[in-house]
């Protein structure tokens, strides 16, 4: 059996993720579409990919557990941080507010949502100004534990509206027990961001040489046509 010389040898790359179709999740066809793109960009460089799918908090927390074998998760929105180091973009997600058709809301500038009750689940990062707002306390949100629940509390008017990237409403509305929402649930037509996919690393040595790792194989592959490839899952 031929070998390959130790700095060729294929190693295995850990993430945790969650469960955020049609991005992520471990009942999808490639485990979703940025899944998908990792794993492209993974193996492009002779490497393997291993997910392990948690609750978001959890897959957060997992992966910044010392000498754990995870380097990190995704997918997420980038910010300002020296805890993480993030990868080249994985695609880009349309980030909104689901609302209901009859009772629209209004808003030019964001500081004019604060008039409305926003649903947000919680650990998830938004947009920066929409987050500075929250934390400051003059924006009025619910926490909700996944978008699932945000989408139900609108339908059923306990919010005025909730963030959400469009794809994953989509996917959501599809889904049995769903499909009567769709009737009467939209998207705002003004987006909060068109936001970009990243995985955060751990700010150590092997979180930055995987970073490279990836990177560079991100330059290899056509990440726009993966992700597009598998948005369009169903349930």
């Amino acid at each position: 059996m031929l070998c390959l010389p130790p700095q060729l040898q294929a190693e295995v790359l850990h993430l945790t993720s969650l469960h955020w179709p049609p991005y992520s999740s471990q009942n999808l066809a490639n485990q979703g579409a940025a899944v998908a793109v990792v794993r492209a960009a993974v193996e492009a460089m002779g490497h393997e990919l291993e997910v392990d799918f948690y609750p978001w908090s959890r897959a957060i927390k997992l992966a910044n557990m010392p000498n754990a074998q995870y380097v990190g998760y995704f997918p997420e929105y980038g910010f300002k941080t020296d805890k993480y180091l993030f990868s080249s973009s994985l695609g880009s997600s349309p980030l909104g507010l689901v609302e209901q058709k009859l009772h629209p809301i209004s808003w030019v500038q964001l500081r004019d949502l604060n008039q409305y009750t926003l649903g947000v689940v919680r650990d998830y990062v938004n947009t920066e100004e929409l987050d500075a707002m929250i934390s400051a306390g003059v924006q009025k949100v619910e926490f909700s534990s996944s978008d699932e629940h945000n989408v139900r509390k609108v339908a059923a008017a306990r919010v005025d509206a909730a963030v959400i990237d469009v794809h994953v409403l989509n996917y959501i509305l599809k889904q049995g027990g769903f499909e009567g929402l769709a009737s009467r649930l939209q998207v705002n037509r003004r987006l909060l961001a068109d936001k970009q996919l990243y995985i955060a690393f751990q700010n150590s040595a092997q979180g930055r040489r995987w970073r490279a790792i990836t990177d560079a194989g991100l330059q290899k592959i056509d990440v726009a046509k993966i992700l597009h490839d598998n948005l369009g899952q169903t349930p």
